[in-house]
């Protein structure tokens, strides 16, 4: 086959050739600073490379701006424990005894529409190959999903597909899944959400970073051969390059092999192990075009790359489909030359196929040639960091304002107990509130052998340190009904329930990670919603006293014109001392007193009583006050560190009610539950007593030879306690209301995802 290349030479001597720039998403100003900073225009090679670099995807440009604020809205006690915090690959946290983690979340969204199954085990492979840059063992994996209404054909093509790859890529892997959320909302129909979180753990000396600053070390590609998977629009430049009988359009889905990931995380391992290394860079968005100008442009050097070095899996690839392919399981390292010969003896022993593509120069320049055609030559920072970054028309939605004055008071609540009871059953079994073990039940949890708690116990755990046992939990939560509402106070809600997951599970929250999912930021009101659940999370974390330590933006999540809720998912990070005082989510003794923390207020706006039974949404989400969160969290501390705690379970969404019923739930014991006493204290009514989502909640049950102890402690810290009920004998008592069979409520509960998909 032969390939006509545009080489620089060609660039200088034709400089009105008609470019594709608009199809490959830039805008004419950006394709005109393009020409600016290379002073003439740029071969399809180059124009490959800045169109994607400067995406949204890898540029940030629309959010930059905003996420700064996670950097500067931080006090010197925040940053204590932070080794390594926004710009690599993932964020790393000291957690004590020599240990480090690190761990992020990525989104994978739009390839999941497209290709589920693809989509969704690639977005797994991706982010534990960011774990695994930073020099850490990956030790588990979570997934925030958002699909569209259950009735609706085209989601269970979507629900099956993207469980199934997350459960295929994440149990070959052998990765505990120790967590996350499935919801379902028609807004998410068109764009759903895949959402995957790694974390990993390594001593602080085996940290790396990546970056190439030591001219005549040696570029590496290795793992997986280089195909024409996750190209995309990229193939539009097959008109300047392919001949007529080239094909016409690359799959824009990558394809995953995880037993070939195995071995690279063993392989790369290995390398750490031996010090071969200077550096390592994943493969993932943007392929080489990203991991070249990245490493280049974090070590302040340049790189000279032969790209016909790069082994293909297919031999009809262009240059530029080979700079932009995102083939998985591909990993760039950086080696000194000393080296080559142990890094090579390491990667045969893996069989892992390599290739040497070049190596670092001082000159902050990168080079690409292929064979003697040179086809790339740009400053590398200009391509990775020094990309557009736009401050965005912002506009405040006109219809907000009359959405957040449709309150739920309005709303009929239910007068007898048998409305009550049935809106009880009514909301525990919908989709959202249902049980998720057919979905999670996919996963293997305990794979390891160090998983200490997983879902559905409100926050994933993880042992760090078999001898010790240190070990850390995460949480990840969202709510884009509130987001709608109020993306202020959305965000900082998210981070509040996340915060109070882990600290339910005895952590103590240490340090956050986000996926900011939202619509166009080519919408003013878009980047209004924006704007303010970045803020919202910044104050939010700063308040709490935890930094961000990275994340992701993904954008554009719409149909047509009409955009997602806005959905920031936040990750928060827990440390505790020894895993086996962790707490779980249920109770498993007979005989305990049942307490309710927290303040009991009416808020039943974008509450799921509201939605499920009314079908409404609006007014003003709940309150949230991070001090009471902080207090709440630091009590549980206390308390479990005292061993007083025999459970402990997070109120969130579905209020109380779906918090009694998933503490019964978690061992099979009942519970007698009476609300008088609350509903006189805070002025409430059964409905509000039962489904209010009032923040800085939880409920707890206590043996009584710790009841006193107990009262105490949170008495000394201002918490309100409530006995609300006894843990007792099969069936789930609300006095004055009903009386159900617990085995009745356990089968309604799970049967509902089943009976819709299975």
């Amino acid at each position: 086959m032969s390939i006509t290349i545009d080489t620089t030479k060609e660039a200088k001597a034709t400089p009105d050739k008609h470019q594709p720039w608009k199809e490959l998403g830039l805008k004419e100003d950006e394709y005109l600073e393009i020409k600016s900073i290379l002073g003439r225009r740029p071969t399809s090679g180059e124009l490959a490379m800045y169109s994607v670099m400067w995406s949204e995807h890898c540029s940030y440009k629309s959010s930059k701006i905003y996420l700064r604020q996670f950097g500067e809205k931080v006090t010197d006690e925040m940053k204590k424990h932070l080794m390594v915090g926004m710009g690599e690959n993932a964020g790393v946290v000291d957690i004590g005894e020599g240990w480090a983690v690190t761990f992020k979340v990525e989104s994978h969204n739009h390839p999941s529409y497209i290709e589920p199954f693809q989509g969704a085990a690639t977005g797994v492979g991706g982010i534990v190959r960011d774990i695994l840059s930073m020099g850490a063992r990956p030790i588990a994996v979570m997934d925030q999903l958002r699909f569209g209404d259950v009735s609706n054909p085209d989601t269970r093509r979507v629900v099956d597909g993207v469980v199934a790859g997350i459960s295929f890529y994440g149990n070959c892997l052998g990765l505990p899944n120790i967590g996350g959320e499935t919801v379902f909302d028609k807004v998410y129909q068109g764009n759903p959400l895949v959402n995957a979180l790694s974390i990993g753990a390594l001593r602080h000396e085996d940290l790396h970073l990546a970056s190439a600053n030591n001219p005549g070390d040696q570029v590496i590609l290795f793992g997986a051969r280089t195909g024409a998977d996750g190209i995309g629009g990229v193939s539009v430049l097959a008109s300047e390059t392919f001949d007529s009988t080239g094909p016409a359009k690359r799959p824009a889905v990558q394809v995953g092999d995880p037993f070939a990931e195995k071995v690279l995380i063993e392989c790369c391992l290995e390398l750490y192990a031996a010090k071969v290394v200077a550096g390592i860079q994943d493969l993932g968005g943007a392929g080489l075009s990203c991991a070249t100008s990245e490493l280049a442009s974090n070590g302040n050097a340049g790189m000279r790359i032969q790209l016909k070095n790069v082994l293909l899996r297919d031999d009809s690839l262009t240059p530029e489909e080979i700079l932009m392919s995102e083939s998985q399981e591909r990993m760039m390292a950086v080696v000194p030359k000393k080296d080559l010969a142990a890094f090579e003896a390491i990667v045969n022993k893996w069989e892992v196929e390599y290739s040497v593509l070049g190596e670092v120069i001082k000159e902050p320049r990168l080079y690409i040639n292929w064979g003697d055609e040179e086809i790339v030559n740009v400053p590398p920072r200009s391509v990775a960091h020094d990309g557009p970054v736009y401050e965005r028309p912002v506009k405040k939605p006109t219809w907000i304002t009359a959405l957040n004055k449709d309150t739920t008071a309005n709303l009929k609540r239910a007068e007898t107990a048998d409305e009550l009871a049935t809106q009880f059953v009514e909301i525990v079994t919908s989709p959202n509130q249902a049980s998720k073990s057919w979905i999670t039940d996919q996963y293997d949890h305990y794979v390891g052998g160090n998983t200490a708690l997983a879902m559905p116990d409100d926050s994933g755990m993880v042992r760090i340190d078999e001898k010790s046992g240190l070990g850390v939990a995460l949480a990840t939560d969202a709510n884009g009904r509130y987001g709608y509402l109020n993306p202020y106070e959305g965000a900082k809600l998210a981070l509040a329930e996340a915060y109070r997951n882990v600290a339910a599970s005895g952590a103590k929250p240490l340090a956050v990670t986000n996926c900011l999912n939202f619509g166009s930021p080519e919408n003013p009101e878009v980047m209004w919603q924006f704007k303010e659940a970045t803020a919202g999370l910044a104050d939010g974390c700063l308040e709490l006293g935890i930094p961000v330590t990275g994340g992701n933006v993904s954008f554009y999540n719409q149909t047509g014109d009409v955009a997602i809720h806005p959905t920031p998912v936040v990750g928060v990070l827990g440390v505790i001392d020894n895993v086996a005082r962790r707490i779980p989510s249920g109770w498993q003794d007979q005989g305990h007193n049942i307490y309710l923390l927290g303040e009991t207020k009416d808020e039943m706006d974008g509450s799921v009583w509201a939605g499920v039974i009314h079908d409404h949404l609006g007014g003003l989400p709940p309150v949230v006050d991070l001090a009471k969160e902080k207090a709440l969290a630091e009590a549980l501390n206390a308390a479990s560190e005292q061993g007083l705690l025999a459970s402990a379970h997070d109120l969130s969404e579905g209020g109380l009610a779906q918090a009694v019923l998933e503490s019964c739930l978690r061992f099979g014991v009942g519970a007698r539950i009476f609300l008088n006493e609350l509903k006189a204290d805070y002025a409430i009514d059964d409905t509000a007593a039962l489904f209010s989502e009032s923040t800085a909640r939880v409920l707890v049950s206590v043996g009584r030879e710790d009841d006193v102890k107990f009262v105490g402690l949170c008495e000394a810290r201002g918490i309100p306690v409530h006995r609300i009920g006894v843990t007792d004998g099969t069936n789930l008592e609300i006095q004055g209301i009903a009386n159900w069979e617990l085995e009745n409520l356990a089968n309604a509960h799970a049967n509902t995802l089943p009976e819709l998909f299975a």
